[in-house]
């Protein structure tokens, strides 16, 4: 399982899945869908999409990966999770198929999404792209709008070690006469995104060109958004500043939802975003956590991400910064220490997972780089660690892994 193993859980083709869903009737042609792609930001836009699609009365499926606490967080109908009873029944239903066809975890798992939403009979789903794009397990449907968010370094072991040929992957995506539509203009991957549009015919939109936006509130517990076109406000209860990247994609699907006859209003999209967290039931997106000392996780990892997550930690007023780090070790790891504040006091841990980088030598390379703190291995042992230390006037920062915010007991 990828997930808990790496690279080699991966099937690097589509092959399986198409013979799953072959077995399962094509469960994934009989619902509507767009599917969502990127190295940063699919996540919060799949869910920010599906908030305001249920908030406007449609029957809306949501597969996202990986999961943070329970499996039965990669599949929801508005909503709501699918049932630990369904996951067992499904699996125990079709285990000569999987026996004959022997798909990876990640295969299973997409089509059972696919199966659920059928039975469930929604009126759209929302579908997170795992891994890359062009053979990604999601990648049989046809789709009403494919959406490709931000480009960065991330997976380089699988998708490529530059821009342009991650870009490529997540191109991978498009389809014919299926409109694309791309968050954030990227000056790398633009060429590469206007060439795959042409090859595969998919009218391509640079929602950036359309809709920009800028960040009106620091170090709160939502974000308020301002449009620079028309200067209409918006209240985003995913904190984090980042989201700006993430919101002119958002607004073009939905304008060409409504030219597809989908009926969404100014106020369903304003109270989806304002609500995104409550409806969808997201976490670990600049999530504050606790207040005196002020405790936030993010499950921002690679390199773009973390420059992210450092702007916004700089708009804080705090009088010491501690930074509880893990991270996996197929990651670009040097590469994200050479951004972290030195002044910052670190607590180097591990995510309790066979992929996790030990955390001696988290240690041991952070050190070299001028990074100074303490090990302590078990996630919440090192919040702990830096709960103990910290004073009610600073701040504590827990990341560098999803796996390690999906250890946090409090979140």
């Amino acid at each position: 399982m990828y997930q808990r193993v790496g690279e080699a859980a991966l099937k690097k083709d589509l092959v399986n899945i198409i013979r799953l869903c072959e077995d399962l009737g094509n469960p994934q042609h009989k619902f509507m869908s767009i599917h969502v792609a990127g190295t940063n930001g699919k996540g919060s836009t799949a869910h920010m999409l599906a908030a305001i699609l249920q908030t406007a009365g449609y029957k809306t499926g949501l597969y996202t990966s990986p999961h943070l606490k329970e499996f039965t967080e990669r599949i929801r109908v508005n909503g709501e999770e699918v049932s630990k009873d369904y996951v067992t029944t499904f699996v125990e239903d079709n285990q000569e198929k999987f026996n004959r066809i022997q798909p990876s975890f990640f295969e299973m798992t997409v089509a059972m999404a696919f199966k659920y939403f059928e039975e469930q009979k929604v009126d759209i789903a929302i579908v997170e792209v795992g891994l890359g794009g062009r053979l990604d397990s999601t990648n049989i449907i046809t789709p009403l709008i494919s959406v490709i968010t931000s480009i960065g370094l991330d997976h380089q072991n699988m998708l490529g070690d530059t821009i342009e040929k991650i870009a490529y992957e997540k191109a991978g995506i498009m389809k014919r006469n299926i409109p694309v539509v791309i968050s954030r203009s990227q000056k790398k991957s633009i060429p590469v995104f206007i060439t795959q549009a042409k090859v595969s015919g998919s009218p391509i939109y640079f929602a950036d060109i359309y809709y920009r936006f800028e960040a009106i509130s620091e170090a709160e517990e939502v974000l308020h958004v301002r449009s620079l076109v028309n200067q209409t406000t918006f209240e985003l209860d995913l904190a984090g500043n980042y989201q700006i990247y993430n919101l002119p994609g958002i607004f073009k699907v939905i304008e060409l939802l409504r030219e597809m006859d989908y009926l969404i209003n100014f106020q369903q999209v304003s109270y989806g975003l304002a609500n995104t967290a409550k409806i969808t039931g997201i976490r670990g997106r600049w999530q504050v956590l606790g207040e005196n000392p002020t405790v936030i996780c993010d499950t921002g990892h690679n390199r773009q991400a973390i420059k992210n997550i450092l702007k916004q930690l700089a708009s804080y007023t705090f009088k010491q910064l501690h930074i509880v780090l893990g991270m996996v070790s197929d990651k670009d790891i040097e590469s994200v220490l050479k951004l972290l504040p030195k002044e910052a006091i670190y607590y180097f841990c591990e995510p309790n997972i066979p992929r996790a980088m030990d955390a001696e030598e988290l240690y041991e390379k952070a050190e070299t780089l001028g990074l100074n703190g303490k090990i302590v291995r078990r996630v919440n042992e090192a919040i702990a660690s830096a709960k103990e230390m910290a004073k009610p006037e600073d701040l504590i920062f827990i990341g560098g892994s999803t796996f390690v915010v999906a250890e946090i007991t409090d979140l």
